[in-house]
């Protein structure tokens, strides 16, 4: 009875105590923080405000009786966007939509590929490997704008592609051409960014896991959908991910290498740039507006649908594969 009469105000004790604590150290975060969302809020929240907030006006764009431009703004509400879907610029709208999803979902697989090819063969214990990562991060560090160059000198008429496939096509011209042209330089310059990121999650995994599997009879194809795979998913998905929203937004490249106002490669931010740039602020922000709301949902529904938690996973799966004891018995589910 004695001991039980002293540790029960012990345990109030440490009650009281940890709760106060666990505020303490709340109001510490938030403090920690606040700079980094009032820059954040600065940067990111006013610049969204403002461009939903001109995309429900228009100014510029009407005449008065004697045919001069009418000047000032006037609210039109949700008029820019009933235009650009099923108005006037609607043909636009959808072309450029369905360019820049395209865009997004051929390039981004294309470069999730040959991207994890590439970071097998870093991650090799070859000779010269060194020089080898060096050559592949190459095209990912040269500037967008002059990969574009270089890829239009690439593809002229007299250029080095209709040398290779000895034809005379027009790459730069409007048609289906221009987009495999997108594609191709799209793919080599950013490929290795996706390399890079797989690269450092193979880099984490121990060379004890591949031993018990061969021990075990796991076959090279076995080991790397049963191993290499569900450990390096976490970069996997972090390197799909920062691509698949940089493509959406896509502009410099097409821009450069086959040149504004050609409708099988103009995307959503090119139609934007091109009415802001003839003084259409109200459908230029109404369209990018449009875009960060598409932008929005996918990578909500990417990152619900393929991992939620995706550094919490990758945390966790670390942790496995050091603390856990690497035997056959534990990889008896890979078999060849």
């Amino acid at each position: 009875m004695a001991t039980t009469t002293r540790e029960t105000p012990t345990r109030s004790r440490r009650g009281r105590t940890s709760q106060p604590d666990t505020q303490s150290s709340r109001r510490l975060s938030a403090l920690l923080l606040s700079p980094t969302m009032l820059v954040l809020g600065l940067v990111v929240g006013y610049p969204v405000i403002a461009a939903f907030r001109e995309s429900l006006y228009q100014r510029g764009q009407t005449l008065d009786a004697q045919g001069f431009v009418v000047e000032g703004e006037k609210f039109v509400g949700l008029g820019n966007y009933a235009a650009i879907f099923s108005g006037d610029r609607a043909g636009t709208f959808w072309n450029a939509f369905y360019n820049t999803t395209f865009f997004t979902v051929v390039t981004v697989t294309l470069e999730t590929l040959i991207g994890v090819a590439m970071a097998l063969i870093m991650h090799q214990a070859l000779r010269g490997r060194g020089l080898i990562r060096a050559s592949i991060l190459v095209p990912w560090a040269i500037p967008t704008a002059v990969s574009g160059l270089l890829w239009r000198w690439i593809f002229q008429a007299d250029g080095v592609a209709n040398a290779i496939i000895g034809r005379q096509i027009l790459w730069t011209a409007d048609g289906v051409q221009a987009k495999v042209a997108i594609i191709i330089a799209e793919t080599w310059k950013t490929a290795p960014f996706i390399g890079l990121l797989v690269l450092a999650g193979l880099q984490v995994i121990p060379r004890e896991v591949y031993e018990a599997a061969k021990v075990d009879g796991a076959s090279p194809l076995a080991q790397f959908r049963r191993i290499t795979l569900p450990l390096v998913k976490p970069a996997l998905l972090v390197a799909v991910l920062f691509r698949m929203l940089d493509v959406l937004r896509m502009f410099d490249l097409p821009y450069v290498l086959i040149g504004p106002h050609k409708g099988s490669v103009e995307t959503l931010t090119m139609v934007a740039w091109d009415d802001a740039g003839n003084l259409r602020y109200g459908p230029a922000a109404a369209y990018a507006t449009v875009l960060f709301v598409y932008i929005a949902v996918l990578a909500y529904l990417f990152v619900r649908l393929l991992g939620a938690d995706i550094i919490g996973q990758a945390r966790q799966r670390r942790k496995t594969a050091q603390g856990a004891p690497v035997t056959a018995g534990t990889l008896g589910k890979v078999r060849p």
